[in-house]
């Protein structure tokens, strides 16, 4: 019998991605474990538990934009559960004329198919060696 695969489909990561620029977290959130953890404290917002407070960061995030659109650059399967996503974020905070884009890291550590903890980064490079190393140590 094969083994089935931890991870998700890549397809379906850039779903996810692409739910953020209709803002619903319920379909950004459907693959996280209930007791979740996402860590953003590298840009200094903090880190987040469970599927509620997850959630209203999400949703607190998005509310700032008038318009939010996400974009999928990379996505790759490191193995061991370990996925390493790019994505590129184009927005307009509510009431600038102005347009802010970002380019973070996402690493999310899959544990019996759902997402256990979730990593935002914005150095990417950095982001990238840690993901590689966290593979390597799960093997």
């Amino acid at each position: 019998m094969a083994e089935q695969s931890a991870t998700p489909d890549l397809v379906e990561l850039a779903q996810s991605i692409e739910a953020l620029g209709r803002r619903d977290s319920a379909a950004v959130l459907r693959d996280f474990a209930p007791d979740a953890i996402y860590d953003a404290s590298s840009s200094g917002v903090g880190t987040f538990e469970g599927l509620g407070a997850i959630q209203s960061f999400a949703e607190d995030w998005l509310g700032s934009y008038e318009e939010y659109e996400g974009r999928l650059e990379e996505n790759d399967d490191l193995g061991n559960g370990v996925m390493f996503t790019v994505a590129l974020f184009d927005g307009r905070l509510r009431g600038s004329a102005g347009r802010v884009q970002e380019r973070w890291s996402y690493t999310g550590l899959w544990d019996a198919s759902v997402v256990s903890r979730m990593t935002a980064r914005n150095d990417i490079d950095e982001a990238r060696t840690a993901a590689e190393r966290l593979a390597r140590e799960r093997g």
